[in-house]
């Protein structure tokens, strides 16, 4: 699944420890989740898109 996580995370400022560190997960699951090699389960991505303040289907496009 593509995702802007790198856009919105770039965007702020932050880098992948820091924006693992708001949402308590590894920096290997920010990774993962940029590069498209894990998706986030429901409650992973609404913490997502409230720390963004936008909706999960900005954050994640499915089958695109």
């Amino acid at each position: 699944m593509k995702n802007s996580l790198k856009i919105l995370r770039s965007q702020k400022g932050w880098s992948q420890g820091e924006l693992a560190d708001r949402l308590d997960v590894s920096r290997q699951t920010v990774n993962a989740i940029e590069t498209g090699k894990y998706d986030p389960g429901l409650p992973l991505a609404f913490k997502i898109s409230t720390l963004f303040d936008c909706r999960i289907e900005d954050i994640f496009l499915y089958g695109q």
